[in-house]
């Protein structure tokens, strides 16, 4: 599966202002829409979306403007009081035809009915050619105001969680983890009242608009919900509207080809849930009406990154009993959601078993995206071995990256440190660094340890990789930089605070995740003992 690259950069007389883009309402002119509209939170039968205009901010400030992707849009860089106004919801030029979707989802393997954007609101669809292979961009505000779905909520989002989206949006494109991007992050001059831990202890924070960008913010939701409702019509509409625009190899006339489609979503899903595993991200709340039907990271919200490696962390304080969004059961529930997602396809196809084929494939899909991912983690190819020897050399280094609390990203990189012919005395001083208690590691966990090197060795040694290219091969994929907890919690903490730059650096920072960045080595360090249980940097509520 091919990951995202960056546009060849336009020149700068090409690029347009907010209001000289070229719009288009592709998605608006297709589907059905609701015919009302009033913000008043009902139900919306029989549409896709319901049209709305973002609510205006007191003092909008704009704290960043992201370059890579304003190039995407073919949008100058340098902010202009219009963009400024258009970014915090205060101004809809003309061209864009606001609106906000209408999807259900089931959450926590529950059934929720109709969802909906109920504090997102599309400004409308960009077309760029600065990317030949993405001609169109959906431009969304996510904290505009209130919607039709909002149900007893505000519609606003606080700078806490805009600002972790936009973090993470930016870090995962980086990593080239398949993802939304994120355009800006604007301060609305407005207080919102949040309950962090939903603990009953609100207290008022600043509000926040973060404006995201995506081929398409469409999700299995959006197909459920028109499912749940026997609307038929609108599901073959919306279906239709998909492969035309996204999968045009499943389309031939009025012939709809459901089973290639979900096929395809099926394996996109995989390829993206191997390279969350891969960077060691946690969704935190994979509904299915979070999940992109075109296989992107979507809907930031308490998401976390595996520091010590452990299967059973969550980092979504509503999850904290049941776990169901751990780390690890991550390939498992994104099987779950593509069942969802097949039940809702299932009225437009005559015969289910194809549907029922792909979705049975999902786990070997998967477990093939993974095995190659955690090869490659170790530089290898697994050239000339079984995937059981496969299976049991990444499964032995699971297991021993767990027996003692071990940092997951610094240890990739420190073995590719580790020379082959080294001592296993050699070798622990340059892993020890992983640990998060290296005294505490048992004579039992390094006698394993022990093995597993000599093992790793001997795969080396078959592959014929001198520790040179083996270096390369690691550090190309093994990231050094990703967006720790405890650091975007500080960012957080010193932009509240007044500071304008931190966000910045962090973000420059994650530019290139995989690079020695000298005079940074802060942004590499495991998390401190102090972060282990403090709100934000451990665990985290879906509050906005």
């Amino acid at each position: 599966m091919a990951t995202h690259r960056a546009p060849e950069p336009r020149p700068r007389d090409e690029r347009r202002g907010i209001g000289e883009l070229r719009y288009a309402q592709r998605f608006v002119r297709a589907q059905p829409g609701d015919p009302r509209t009033d913000l008043r939170v009902r139900q919306v039968l029989n549409a896709c979306y319901s049209r709305v205009e973002p609510t205006p901010v007191a003092r909008p400030e704009l704290l960043v403007l992201v370059p890579e992707v304003a190039e995407l849009l073919g949008l100058a860089p340098t902010p202009t009081p219009e963009l400024v106004e258009v970014l915090s919801g205060n101004r809809v030029v003309s061209g864009m035809a606001p609106y906000a979707a209408c999807y259900g989802g089931h959450q926590f393997g529950t059934w929720a009915g109709q969802l909906g954007d109920g504090r997102a609101i599309t400004l409308g669809e960009i077309e760029s050619d600065a990317d030949p292979e993405q001609p169109v961009w959906e431009l969304q505000l996510k904290g505009a105001g209130p919607t039709p779905y909002s149900r007893r909520a505000d519609g606003r989002a606080v700078l806490r969680s805009s600002l972790r989206e936009l973090v993470c949006s930016e870090a995962m494109f980086h990593l080239g983890v398949p993802t939304t991007r994120a355009l800006s992050l604007a301060l609305t001059g407005e207080d919102v009242m949040r309950d962090l831990l939903y603990d009953g202890h609100p207290r008022m924070e600043p509000g926040a608009i973060v404006a995201r960008v995506a081929p398409s913010f469409l999700r299995f939701g959006s197909y459920e919900i028109h499912t749940s409702r026997d609307d038929h019509d609108t599901l073959r509409r919306l279906v239709a509207f998909t492969l035309e625009r996204f999968y045009p190899q499943y389309l031939d006339g009025d012939r709809l080809d459901i089973p290639g489609f979900f096929a395809d979503v099926a394996r996109r899903t995989a390829f993206l849930i191997s390279e969350w595993m891969r960077v060691g991200f946690v969704h935190g709340v994979m509904n299915t009406d979070n999940m992109s039907i075109l296989g992107l990271t979507i809907d930031y919200g308490p998401y976390g990154w595996i520091e010590p490696f452990d299967h059973d962390w969550t980092p979504n304080i509503t999850d904290a009993h049941g776990r169901r969004y751990r780390f690890g059961n991550q390939p498992a529930i994104a099987h779950w959601n593509l069942a969802q997602l097949a039940r809702a396809l299932a009225p437009l196809v005559d015969d289910v078993a194809p549907l029922q084929r792909a979705l049975d494939r999902f786990p070997t899909e998967y477990a093939s995206f993974h095995r190659h991912s955690q090869l490659r983690k170790l530089g290898l190819t697994g050239y000339g071995h079984t995937m059981a020897e496969d299976d049991a050399l990444i499964a032995s280094l699971g297991a021993l990256l767990i027996a003692t609390e071990t940092d997951m990203t610094l240890f990739y990189r420190r073995l590719a440190q580790v020379s082959m012919a080294a001592s296993f005395d050699e070798a622990f001083a340059i892993l020890r660094d992983a640990y998060y208690a290296p005294d505490e590691v048992t004579p039992a966990v390094r006698a394993r340890l022990a093995d597993w090197l000599a093992a790793y060795a001997a795969r080396v040694a078959a592959e014929e990789l001198d520790d040179l290219e083996r270096r390369r091969r690691m550090d190309a994929i093994n990231p050094l930089y990703v967006p720790r907890n405890y650091l975007v919690q500080e960012v957080i903490e010193a932009t509240e605070n007044g500071d304008r730059g931190a966000v910045l650096e962090l973000l420059d920072v994650l530019r290139r995740p995989y690079d020695e960045q000298p005079g940074r080595e802060r942004f590499a360090r495991k998390r401190p003992e102090w972060a282990r249980h403090k709100p934000g940097s451990s665990m985290l509520s879906c509050s906005s």
